[in-house]
């Protein structure tokens, strides 16, 4: 079937394939992402990847996601088509440069860190903003999106700002917005230097305020230059805003409601306008309210009305809403995803891993013993709390229809005091692991330092497992052989939590001393559309 027969079809079937909100309910998508049938459903990325970004660069599209205390921070994500995703890099190797509070040995940034950015390409590189809560705004930038990424330059070292964006106009002049969030949520536009590496602090014109206006984005369509922006009421929600201008220096006095708030669909608000390769325009955002898997992903199309990008499926009175199910911008050959199992076979880790906080480096290897990650056990900054304890290994959870996670370990190399095993978290946490006292080890179960002590363990190689669906309920289970598993512990709810959803994790840690350490073989996350 060709797309014009499609869009016919969809036109005609209408609510069968999503142009209303009817037929989907927050959380129930059995399926999602691309489609057999040219068209995708929403959500396209069913997993926490939140304030979200977009451009496109020729034929692709680049796109980055707040990473708050992980290590390393501000993620890049690459696609062809807007739909299917990979992990492209990250542009902040250390985060210890925006403050030691990042570090392994502080711990002090959780609902803080990397906060939501802008990705822009000017003169053939890229730049990536951002700004954190606690320490202001900062830049980096790099020819390629894969990096390498330059170290961070700071550009306001202030506390209570947020949700910045950049853009340059037509003579090369640049400029900056932010939301000073602490003084009323009022918005400013500076001058940018011109290797766009600083701002004059005393140019600063306010060009917005107010009703939690945050999540700038500066975009130029068709001699227009927009701030797209989120707005909340509190009797309404959070919803899509715009201003304009003839000049990006200003003034922003035209104002329009792009989009209705969408509270049953978690009120997607913030993400990044993106003109397709088809000729069409599309918001990639994220869903802003926080569930378990965190502020997922969807791709809304975009419709021009009277020079305004009016969001998602129009409605009478040109405003728009939430849309579950279009058809696909374009077709790609090769096909993305994003990236889960890791057998620890090369000399680096696979990107989707992201530690909490900046590890202690010397802790872990992966040459130590080839195809197998070590890590070494230290202690934790409070005794046996699992959310203090350094280079904890994570990936984003999914919610999709069934998720299996594995992972091999080879615990001969434990010592007395020490902990590893397979966690969940975001700041609840439970986990399932290995404990060693007096030259023995035993199973155990942790929700919340409430624990649950298991069988004694002889075997030197343990497979953890754990399993959940749609509806967030882990099942923790073990097994010494590889193949026959022994569900312990009770059912873990996975949550949200310091605006983040749920993780899953990889740790270890002694309680006593600086000794021992366990081998991983192998993660692999399996997952089931």
């Amino acid at each position: 079937m060709n797309k014009l027969l499609i869009v016919i079809s969809m036109l005609v079937l209408g609510s069968n394939y999503g142009f209303s909100q009817e037929g989907t309910t927050w959380g129930n998508w059995r399926f999602w992402g691309e489609q057999t049938d040219g068209t995708y459903k929403n959500p396209i990325i069913p997993s926490d990847y939140s304030d979200i970004d977009c451009i496109r660069v020729g034929e692709d599209y680049y796109a980055i996601s707040s990473t708050f205390q992980f290590s390393p921070g501000m993620v890049i994500l690459h696609s062809k088509d807007l739909i299917n995703w990979r992990i492209c890099s990250h542009a902040i190797d250390d985060l210890t440069q925006i403050s030691p509070e990042l570090n392994w040995n502080k711990m002090n940034r959780y609902g803080r860190g990397v906060w939501a950015g802008s990705i822009r390409y000017h003169n053939e590189r890229f730049y990536i903003y951002f700004g954190t809560p606690d320490e202001g705004y900062f830049m980096t930038s790099s020819p390629s999106a894969e990096g390498p990424w330059e170290s961070l330059h700071p550009l306001l070292q202030e506390s209570g700002w947020d949700d910045c964006s950049a853009l340059w106009d037509e003579k090369g002049n640049g400029y900056f917005v932010g939301t000073h969030f602490a003084d009323g949520y009022k918005t400013y536009l500076f001058k940018l230097s011109k290797d766009g590496k600083s701002i004059d602090r005393k140019s600063a014109v306010l060009i917005n305020s107010g009703s939690g206006r945050e999540a700038n984005k500066l975009i130029k369509v068709n001699g227009w230059y927009y701030l797209i922006f989120s707005e909340h009421k509190q009797d309404k929600g959070r919803y899509v805003m715009a201003k304009r201008s003839k000049k990006l220096s200003g003034p922003y006095k035209e104002e329009k409601q792009l989009a209705l708030p969408g509270r049953e669909a978690m009120e997607p608000n913030q993400g990044g306008i993106v003109e397709g390769k088809d000729g069409n325009w599309y918001f990639f955002t994220h869903h802003g309210t926080g569930d378990w898997p965190g502020r997922i992903a969807s791709l809304l199309p975009v419709t021009w009305i009277d020079g305004w990008p009016i969001i998602g499926r129009l409605l009478s009175g040109n405003i728009g809403s939430m849309q579950w199910t279009a058809v696909m911008p374009n077709q790609e050959e090769t096909k993305f995803h994003m990236q889960r199992s890791d057998d620890f076979d090369n000399t680096q880790l696979f990107p989707q891993w992201e530690w909490n906080y900046q590890p202690r480096k010397e802790m872990y290897s992966l040459t130590e013993r080839q195809g197998w990650l070590r890590l070494k056990a230290f202690q934790p900054l409070k005794t046996n709390e699992l959310m203090y304890a350094g280079n904890i290994l994570t990936q984003r959870s999914f919610q999709t229809f069934r998720n299996e996670v594995i992972i091999k370990m080879d615990i001969s190399g434990m010592e007395d005091g020490q902990k590893c095993g397979l966690c969940h978290f975001s700041q609840p946490y439970s986990y399932l692991g290995v404990v060693q006292q007096g030259g023995k080890r035993r199973m155990e179960y942790n929700q919340n330092s409430e624990t649950l002590e298991g069988e004694m363990i002889d075997t030197s190689y343990i497979w953890l497992k754990s399993e959940w669906g749609l509806d967030g309920k882990s099942l923790y289970s073990y097994s010494t052989d590889g193949e026959n598993y022994t569900p312990f512990g009770d059912p873990y709810v996975l949550s949200w939590g310091n605006y983040r959803g749920d993780r899953i994790g990889i740790f270890c840690f002694n309680n006593a001393r600086e000794k021992g350490y366990v081998d991983i073989d192998y993660c692999h996350y399996r997952i089931e559309k």
